[in-house]
């Protein structure tokens, strides 16, 4: 099987550049008149893997699932696979981050041969970026793909991700060491990538990164998708900005949804 970072290259350029967030709130479960539970859960996720099965990638934030206990990883399970079936790179947001054995569990369970197993994952290096090696070599074993936690959009992350680190700033040093990783993969794309948020107003420089770039903060959270283009220095399909809640307010209809992720999808076209 090609690697994640080939597999996602070209379902950017058959797709589009977008990701779309699958983040059931309970005030979305609510306003799609959905009850509290994990029978909501599903249903919102039934609708949304028939509005999203045309796009490149899904990312359904595993926080909302796990709030329901078994029974909404039962439903993570079902999307993941739904998703890929209809051709979908899926992206579980877990944000794991860990070291040593526990790390290696992580990594079997969200890129490895298990049930919850996606595309690709998130996940923080700053217990050090040494720590996350089980998972991205579980990642590369199986052809799945780990996006690091570089520069979030976040205010609180500046104070360590802003931090100097011999000259150069801790966000900046995380982007270079996936660098050096994909370095391994050329001439093909790289499937390791980093996560840097498009309402930040000084970003690593992603240039060398030779991976995709995951954009979350676009649309509701006040990134402007015709600012993208020049984000870091980024080439040309390496950016995937996310979307969610613009998109999933659209809902409950399928075509209401389809017609709203399609519309973000047309609008950073540009980026392929």
């Amino acid at each position: 099987m090609p690697g994640f970072g080939a597999r996602l290259a070209l379902a950017i350029a058959e797709r589009g550049p977008l990701c779309v967030g699958i983040d059931p709130h309970p005030e979305l479960l609510r306003s799609w008149d959905l009850p509290l539970n994990a029978e909501g859960l599903d249903r919102f996720c039934d609708i949304c893997v028939g509005a999203f099965a045309g796009l490149a990638v899904v990312k359904p934030q595993v926080a909302f699932f796990e709030a329901y206990g078994s029974p909404g990883f039962a439903v993570l399970e079902r999307v993941t696979a739904a998703l890929r079936s209809a051709g979908v790179l899926v992206l579980a947001d877990a944000k794991r981050g860990d070291i040593g054995s526990t790390m290696s569990a992580y990594a079997q369970a969200w890129v490895g041969g298990g049930p919850l197993a996606a595309d690709a994952v998130t996940a923080s290096p700053y217990l050090g970026f040494g720590s996350l090696a089980p998972l991205l070599e579980v990642a590369a074993r199986h052809a799945r793909g780990v996006f690091v936690l570089a520069a979030t959009s976040n205010p609180e992350g500046a104070g360590i991700q802003n931090a100097d680190a011999g000259g150069r700033t801790v966000a900046q040093s995380i982007v270079d060491d996936v660098a050096a990783l994909n370095l391994a993969a050329l001439p093909q794309p790289g499937s390791v990538g980093v996560v840097v948020g498009a309402t930040l107003p000084r970003v690593p420089d992603l240039s060398a990164l030779g991976g995709p770039v995951l954009v979350p903060g676009v649309g509701a959270q006040g990134g402007r998708v015709e600012a993208l283009g020049s984000l870091g220095g980024a080439r040309a399909g390496q950016l995937l900005p996310v979307v969610a809640r613009d998109i999933l307010r659209a809902g409950p209809q399928v075509p209401a949804l389809r017609s709203a992720a399609e519309r973000f999808r047309d609008a950073v076209a540009y980026l392929a």
